[in-house]
């Protein structure tokens, strides 16, 4: 820590020049005639598709009489859908209309040349300096228990070391708790890059908890390999440092919105008996445990179970 009052000054005026280049003094901020913070709303709905406006006013620190003002005028612009949870009607989700997508696009395109523009003006090596500082001072500036220091944020699509990542939290747990070795952690590396393979088609998605740059959980959901309009909810994990914050919650709250998006007759997963944790939050998501039986696949033997989420069916009860 510092108290150098001309290091404090510098910081602060650098702040200042980039709150004035990024144009959050007025202008067409991100290559729109949009306020600041109705880009950002734009682009966490892109990336969480399904997002409450609650959640949404959380990430963007805005009170909820803001939130909702701004919110009206996206959907009277036509860039926001606003529609009711499949299974509690008092939740409205927030969804990008086919406007709100073209609109994301075009703003990720402007930032992604601003970034690539600045960054093309440093020294080979340089942009890592950039990077790590801003991180670091980002984290800093937020006060204990808020920020991307203490709450993860979850991001939309591949991200570079997330094959590696997500197959290690997977290994270490599952090694931990069950007794399972190298075929188990070779099957999920192997399953997960040719996963990452198929993401260009548009029902197929992965999202990652990020925390301070580091990846602290994950879901997928694959929408092709099981057919007849079945979506496969894959690669559902949570490090243990962030494990019991509601982690896993957002997580499988957004892989599902995006399946209702994309109307899926239903959705399944496998998992094995003894996962007490993770089957009450399945249950409590509308999974209902359908089939099990005992497997050696993974090394040791368990018994698995498949658990079925019907889009339209409500009152299912649980076979196993």
């Amino acid at each position: 820590m510092t108290d150098d009052p001309s290091t404090v000054a510098s910081i602060r005026s650098v702040s200042r020049r980039l709150v004035r280049e990024l144009g959050f003094m007025g202008g067409r901020f991100a290559g729109t005639d949009l306020p600041p913070s109705a880009v950002h709303s734009l682009i966490e709905i892109g990336a969480a598709p399904g997002i409450t406006a609650r959640d949404l006013g959380e990430v963007l620190r805005l009170e909820k009489s803001s939130v909702s003002r701004m919110l009206q005028k996206l959907v009277s612009s036509g860039h926001v859908l606003v529609k009711g949870d499949t299974r509690d009607s008092r939740v409205k989700r927030l969804f990008l209309s086919p406007a709100g997508v073209e609109r994301v696009a075009a703003i990720h395109a402007f930032a992604d040349g601003q970034v690539k523009q600045a960054l093309g003006r440093l020294a080979a090596g340089e942009d890592r300096t950039v990077l790590e500082g801003l991180r670091l001072y980002s984290e800093a500036l937020g006060s204990p228990g808020t920020g991307s220091a203490s709450t993860p944020e979850i991001v939309r699509g591949y991200r570079q070391g997330i094959i590696a990542r997500v197959t290690e939290m997977h290994a270490s747990y599952y090694a931990r708790t069950s007794g399972f070795g190298q075929p188990f952690e070779s099957v999920v590396a192997a399953g997960l890059a040719a996963f990452c393979d198929r993401l260009g088609n548009s029902r197929n998605a992965i999202w990652s908890a990020v925390q301070g740059g580091k990846i602290v959980g994950s879901v997928a959901v694959d929408g092709e390999d099981l057919g007849d309009n079945t979506a496969h909810l894959r690669w559902f994990i949570v490090d243990d440092g962030v494990r019991g914050g509601g982690v896993g919650r957002k997580l499988l709250s957004t892989a599902l919105a995006f399946v209702d998006e994309q109307d899926f007759t239903e959705t399944q997963l496998w998992t094995f008996s003894g996962l007490t944790a993770a089957r009450k939050l399945y249950e409590a998501h509308g999974f209902v445990c359908v089939e099990e039986q005992p497997g050696s696949q993974w090394g040791t033997e368990v018994l698995e179970q498949r658990f079925v989420r019907q889009r339209a069916r409500r009152g299912s009860r649980p076979k196993c």
